[in-house]
């Protein structure tokens, strides 16, 4: 299906997508068949008024069980790296308020899971932030994480519209084994 996105994204009679992941999360993706329906998820999503949560399993353990991390984002670029986002300071001409609520859902001597709540959405946001809070993802090298496989899911969409949109996913294969190690049950 993966194969199918760019084509999805450029059709003018549907179905669309109504919104964008980064390319190596797994999870909730919202398609839209009628155009009506492409208009209405995306203006929640613009105005904020789309609920996402997010898993993820990070290296290492937060200092805390839960919290907020309220840091601005900037896009930055080098030679050895290409681009990636950069937490910043928010009076930095090119930098946004970024907003992401979390808590610790389970862990390991060395590994931990993460439900995370962005409040913003900027690109790499979770990414950016956890590795901000000191636990890049696993398997997210560009950020300071080992492994190969991102360890990213969107673990589920609510919409609040008539009637609302509900999504849930679970883990795939690649990733079940480890969030089960952190404590998850199917």
């Amino acid at each position: 299906m993966e194969d199918l996105f760019p084509l999805l994204s450029r059709r003018k009679d549907g179905p669309w997508l109504a919104h964008r992941l980064d390319a190596d999360t797994a999870g909730c993706l919202l398609i839209a068949l009628r155009k009506q329906a492409l208009i209405d998820a995306q203006s929640c999503f613009a105005e904020g008024r789309a609920r996402k949560t997010y898993w993820a399993i990070v290296h290492g353990r937060p200092d805390a069980d839960r919290g907020t991390i309220d840091a601005p984002l900037r896009r930055i670029t080098d030679a050895a790296n290409g681009w990636r986002m950069t937490v910043d300071r928010p009076d930095h001409p090119d930098s946004q308020p970024a907003l992401t609520d979390w808590r610790l859902l389970g862990s390991t001597d060395t590994l931990s899971w993460l439900e995370l709540h962005p409040r913003t959405g900027r690109t790499h946001q979770i990414r950016a932030h956890c590795a901000h809070l000191g636990c890049p993802l696993l398997g997210d090298p560009r950020y300071g994480g080992e492994g190969r496989v991102l360890h990213l899911l969107s673990r589920a969409l609510h919409l609040p519209l008539t009637p609302p949109v509900e999504a849930t996913a679970t883990p795939p294969p690649a990733m079940a084994a480890t969030f089960h190690l952190c404590g998850w049950t199917p």
